[in-house]
């Protein structure tokens, strides 16, 4: 960022939306940095206002992410969010307890006084996650806000300019999340405007140039969004001559899309592109592999071997060349790649191999401090091609981590909610992963279920963090079973052809523009010879750090179930109504 000196701190407690908080700010035009949360406070005293973020961890556990003390005798003005908002109140005498119950998703804001932080801000929905609450405020502070969760969703003492919110303002499902931060950064701690979008690419240009100094760089490209822009950017920076592009046809693909990639990279002046087929390499690496970490670091360390063999042959490794990858931040927050972080997902380029070419300086990451939007944003800028820009996201393990393996067989059990299916997925609860179960309605989604019955039985019910309901089954659902099961090509197969239904579909009717994501997830749940369910989960998001889950209209989802029905091996099809949090886009 040059020598340009941040106005606002955030303060990283290891929150998932700890970057993006920065973000907002700086899309108010004020410039942003973040620093660890433990920064002394002499080397904060130019700041005009610190923002300390949530966090995974309690603030009553020993260990647990800390500021400094003096930090609040600063006369700095502080905006505490979430785990900040505790942290605060702990700090300065006030009562932090462990909840009744976590509070996950979409709340309602009572603003309950007068406060600068609420200038121009009405009641209005907010987004929350997490589960310790604020039970009494410390002296001197006054209860500004309330939610229906027990806990004070918001304090302040004016005076001091230090202010609580338990809710988070940097998500875009925060109806006034904006002009909290507005209020905040404005009129409490007098910022003024010193930062222009237009200051990112040649920005980036001049890190890569930098980085790669008389080096050329190799690209493993995947034809999505992200690792399209970074090496565009690469391209722009140094030239088509020093920037290399490698395509690893991994098995775990969709239909068509080695040829996809082809074409892409021809259209975009790719002078050094080379395909790689793998595919038999990655399933054996696979097989016996049935839980998603595994699965995942599997994959990472199978790409690994094959880069190494690629760049042995191609002669990249005579000290001339460094790795180049479209690493984008919600990868390196969710893979635990910030201070105090927790992990979500292990990606597939943040194995120990790849590690070990990070940590050596080997590497040129141009988009790590980005989100999706930006980077489309971005690749606009660079004249990228929107139909490249317009696709959804795609996981870099691919399919592997939408076809979901049993080690064991087991039923699915009736509940008083509806049917625990015998399968697990990965979800966010305040901030941490969890790994749990998933609830099946026994009948067809309707707008009620996503809006209210499954933010409700996620938030009451300990053993789930995922409610599906079914669009249609070959059997009752009492009477399905889980199957052991592997990554094996014929699974692979068979979601490769649900999710090609799919997205023809989509393109077709026309839904694939009302979504920002379209994950088609495998689970090995069926009877007799139909021994696998089809999930369709489709999400609208920003950024990818939340999302909502999205309704398709009753005609289209009986339309395209019945299409998917129509597989031989598919016995049900159901629809994922959870948003996130507490459930992930991807299931694994």
């Amino acid at each position: 960022m040059g020598d340009l000196q941040a106005q606002i701190t955030v303060l990283d407690t290891g929150g998932q939306y700890t970057h993006l908080i920065a973000r907002r700010v700086r899309e108010l035009g004020v410039y942003a940095d973040v620093q660890p949360s433990d920064t002394p406070v002499s080397a904060l005293l130019g700041r005009k206002g610190i923002i300390i973020s949530g966090g995974p961890a309690s603030v009553l556990e020993t260990g647990s992410p800390d500021v400094d003390p003096d930090l609040f005798r600063s006369e700095i003005p502080i905006l505490g969010i979430c785990y900040g908002h505790q942290l605060m109140a702990r700090h300065l005498g006030g009562e932090v307890q462990k909840g009744l119950r976590g509070e996950y998703g979409l709340a309602h804001l009572r603003v309950s006084c007068e406060d600068a932080l609420w200038k121009g801000v009405p009641d209005s929905q907010i987004w929350m996650s997490h589960f310790d609450i604020v039970a009494a405020v410390p002296a001197g502070f006054r209860i500004t806000g309330c939610s229906e969760v027990s806990g004070v969703a918001a304090m302040s003492h004016p005076e001091r300019k230090l202010f609580g919110i338990q809710f988070h303002p940097e998500v875009v499902h925060t109806q006034a999340g904006r002009h909290v931060l507005e209020n905040f950064v404005f009129s409490i701690c007098g910022a003024v405007k010193d930062w222009n979008i237009s200051q990112r690419v040649p920005m980036v240009e001049e890190q890569i140039r930098r980085t790669a100094g008389d080096q050329n760089v190799f690209f493993f490209v995947s034809g999505g969004v992200d690792s399209t822009v970074a090496y565009t950017l690469c391209l722009r920076s140094l030239g088509p001559e020093r920037v290399f592009g490698i395509y690893v046809d991994t098995g775990l693909m969709r239909k068509g899309e080695t040829e996809f990639v082809r074409g892409v990279f021809a259209e975009l002046g790719a002078r050094n592109f080379l395909a790689e087929h793998a595919a038999e390499e990655f399933l054996a690496a696979l097989e016996g592999i049935y839980d998603p970490e595994e699965k995942r670091r599997a994959i990472g360390e199978q790409f690994v071997k094959v880069q190494e063999r690629i760049l042995a042959g191609e002669h990249f490794l005579d000290g001339r060349w460094i790795l180049g990858q479209g690493t984008i931040y919600p990868d390196t927050i969710e893979s635990g790649g910030t201070a105090k972080a927790d992990l979500i997902k292990t990606h597939h380029n943040r194995v120990a191999g790849i590690q070990a070419l990070i940590d050596s300086g080997q590497i040129v990451e141009p988009l790590t401090s980005f989100y999706k939007d930006e980077v489309r944003e971005i690749g606009r800028e660079l004249g990228v091609p929107d139909r490249f820009l317009s696709r959804h996201p795609f996981p870099g393990p691919g399919l592997a981590i939408r076809c979901l393996c049993s080690e064991r067989e087991g039923t699915v059990a009736k509940t008083a909610d509806g049917f625990l299916l015998p399968v697990r997925s990965v979800g966010v609860q305040g901030d941490a992963r969890s790994y749990r179960n998933v609830l099946a309605l026994a009948h067809k989604p309707a707008l009620m279920d996503v809006e209210t019955t499954s933010p409700a039985l996620t938030n009451s019910r300990p053993d789930i963090n995922r409610v599906v309901g079914l669009c249609g089954a070959k059997a009752a659902l009492g009477s399905l079973r889980m199957f052991k099961a592997g990554i094996t090509k014929h699974r692979l197969d068979i979601l490769r052809e649900a999710d090609a239904i799919v997205r023809e579909f989509c393109l077709k009717t026309g839904f694939e523009e009302l979504v920002w994501q379209f994950p088609v997830v495998l689970l090995p749940v069926g009877t007799g010879d139909a021994r696998e369910s089809v999930v369709l989960r489709p999400i609208n998001s920003v950024d990818g750090m939340t999302a909502d889950a999205v309704l398709m209209p009753e005609e289209l989802m009986d339309q395209v179930t019945r299409q998917i029905l129509a597989i031989p091996q598919v016995a049900a099809v159901f629809y994922d109504l959870t948003h996130k949090p507490p459930g992930t886009i991807e299931w694994e």
